[in-house]
């Protein structure tokens, strides 16, 4: 077999190979090139020590940032290549990052020291592939499996406990039993990892496209991660518009959802305050008034907690807030709604809605029929740049005051005013008539 590898990468492997020492590509770019997958990026394991990578590569720009752990990254050819001398790790104290490495002279010293099998190959034109712990053929049989001993590695770093469920999630992987069993035992040490470090895994596993599995058969990790998803599971709703239970609508409903982060997310905890407002009425039917409201409020602590920016937070706030509201099919509700929310947030909550329904009871799957009503009056809109904001408005702050309103925040609240007659369909979007109506409201106003 022989790797399709990017000339720099070739290149830094020539060099350090002809001035005496080892080099192979390893890790995540030998698997994702097994599986047919063009890798994001390169790593490379040497038998050369920093200093001696330094020397061998000292034309190119290098960055010494993990030089405490033998890491040296080359920039080269548009690439930023991490060149990683052969080391043994010493003690982890906080279940993250080893206190210390001890530099080796052995390939298989250095591949032993990895997370998972699949992730401890490498690969090199004089050596081929090199397996020590049949990575390959996990990889084949899809099977994700620890090397050495599983409690070690997850004791070593915690992260790897959510990692091996991202890369199950993204690769369409299962953890062996010995592995699902120690990531549950070990699920706790998560609590020490940064927060940062958990959000960018935790988004990464929910945009697999085996996400919705991995989640029903680890909720316990994700749980430890997610407290606020806990109560959802097992939680029947006793209504005859559900099939599932919370938790099972959830994950169904996110099988049906686009891997885009937002999406995921706001599909995740769309439901989360249901089992907080449980009522029956009297013919036993389960209700959940004011669910969404209570959705936001644990959307929003479990996404500041995991340090996620302002923006990925609001978004995903202001979908879960109006996931279930009824849509009409009338271009004066569609430009309001684009007015509140704009176009990606409003298209992000058609695709929300969407998902949603199809993880209801198919029997009342009408909401379908009212987002297929409600896109091309959406698209009308937006093709004839039909006005719904104040940028599309064909008068501005300007024009009032030529009119004779003073500067100050009337002009805004005049603003609006034509601008909410222009989007419910009272008057058309034209200067004159805009300049009608704001000169008739003025007259009314002073009168």
């Amino acid at each position: 077999m022989k790797l399709d590898i990017p000339f720099p990468v070739r290149e830094i492997l020539r060099r350090l190979t002809l001035a005496g020492y080892e080099a192979s590509v390893v890790g995540g770019c030998v698997r994702d090139s097994l599986l047919g997958l063009s890798p994001k990026d390169w790593d490379i394991t040497t038998s050369a020590k920093p200093e001696e990578v330094k020397l061998v590569l000292s034309d190119l720009k290098l960055l010494e940032i993990g030089l405490k752990h033998g890491t040296v990254t080359a920039l080269s050819g548009g690439m930023a290549v991490e060149i990683t001398t052969y080391r043994i790790d010493g003690a982890y104290s906080d279940n993250r990052r080893p206190d210390s490495v001890c530099f080796t002279g052995s390939l298989t010293d250095d591949l032993s020291r990895r997370d998972f099998t699949v992730n401890a190959m490498a690969y090199s034109e004089q050596n081929g592939l090199v397996d020590c712990f049949g990575g390959r053929e996990d990889l084949q049989q899809k099977i994700l499996r620890c090397v050495g001993d599983p409690d070690r590695r997850f004791e070593e770093d915690a992260l790897r406990i959510l990692r091996g469920l991202r890369f199950c999630a993204v690769l369409g992987l299962s953890p062996d039993e010995k592995t699902a069993r120690s990531m549950n035992t070990h699920r706790q040490l998560l609590d020490r990892i940064a927060k940062e470090r958990i959000s960018v895994e935790l988004i990464k596993l929910l945009c697999g496209q085996n996400a919705a599995q991995i989640l029903r058969e680890f909720p316990q990790i994700i749980g430890q991660i997610l407290p606020e998803i806990l109560p959802m599971i097992g939680f029947e709703q006793h209504n005859p518009h559900h099939i599932y239970d919370v938790w099972e609508h959830t994950l169904h409903a996110l099988d049906a959802t686009p891997a885009d982060p937002v999406l995921r997310l706001v599909i995740l905890l769309h439901d989360s305050g249901k089992p907080h407002t449980f009522t029956r009425d009297q013919k036993g039917v389960g209700h959940f008034y004011g669910h969404g409201a209570v959705s936001v409020q644990l959307a929003e602590q479990a996404l500041h907690r995991l340090r996620l920016d302002g923006k990925t937070v609001r978004r995903v706030s202001t979908l879960v807030r109006v996931h279930d509201i009824p849509l009409q099919p009338c271009a004066a509700w569609i430009r309001r709604r684009l007015n509140r929310m704009g176009e990606e947030d409003f298209r992000a909550l058609l695709e929300i809605k969407r998902a949603d329904s199809l993880a209801q009871n198919p029997a009342y799957r009408d909401r379908l029929n009212q987002i297929d009503a409600v896109l091309p009056i959406l698209e009308q809109i937006l093709s004839e740049r039909q006005c719904f904001s104040r940028k599309e408005l064909k008068v501005s702050g300007n024009d009032l005051i030529a009119l004779g309103i003073p500067p100050g925040p009337k002009v805004g609240v005049l603003l609006k005013r034509l601008l909410d007659a222009v989007i419910n369909g009272k008057i058309p979007n034209e200067k004159e008539a805009l300049l009608n109506l704001a000169k008739q409201t003025l007259h009314e106003t002073s009168g």
